[in-house]
């Protein structure tokens, strides 16, 4: 299963860095993609993620914020 997110506030590879080490330990996450230009987030899993553990990861990676991605 893949879903697609939008991160606001990063703004350097460093921001990306943090977000994929926090997304990444999430139980179940099996692959993360973050791009910085478009600010996306591609969660790659076998079981469905809790919108509120991806919350919480992005929220301790740093002062950024996620949502639906609606151009999926």
């Amino acid at each position: 299963m893949e879903n697609t997110y939008h991160v606001a506030g990063m703004t350097c590879q460093h921001c990306v860095a943090h977000v994929t080490a926090e997304v990444e330990a999430i139980p179940g996450v099996d692959q993360v993609a973050v791009d910085l230009t478009d600010g996306s987030l591609r969660i790659i899993s076998a079981t469905p993620i809790d919108f509120a553990a991806i919350q919480a990861a992005v929220a301790e990676a740093g002062d950024y914020t996620v949502s639906v991605n609606d151009l999926a």
